[in-house]
């Protein structure tokens, strides 16, 4: 499956506080314990929907990693930053119900 980057995103990355890597997005998929969430918020809907969780690098940073999975073509990264305590939380709570 292929990881896709625009160039507007990746610029996008480099500027957060701080900078998030495409190798710490991908460290983040393979550390990742919990489910996917979806967005649901109306001025984020996007088809296929946007889905987001929480995972820690390799190194213990953690970080919100928010996508688009395009069945068939890979995933499109829309944006990866350090959650704050409101979406830990939300995380907590539904990331790891049972399906």
């Amino acid at each position: 499956m292929e990881l896709m980057i625009s160039q507007k995103i990746r610029l996008k990355l480099s500027e957060k506080k701080p900078p998030v890597t495409e190798d710490e997005i991908i460290q983040c998929f393979s550390n990742r314990d919990g489910h996917f969430l979806e967005d649901n918020r109306e001025d984020h809907q996007s088809d296929p929907p946007t889905r987001w969780f929480i995972a820690e690098t390799d190194y213990g940073i953690k970080l919100k990693v928010v996508f688009i999975f395009y069945p068939g073509r890979g995933v499109a990264i829309r944006t990866a930053y350090a959650p704050d305590d409101d979406e830990i939380r939300i995380y907590n709570k539904y990331g790891y119900e049972k399906l």
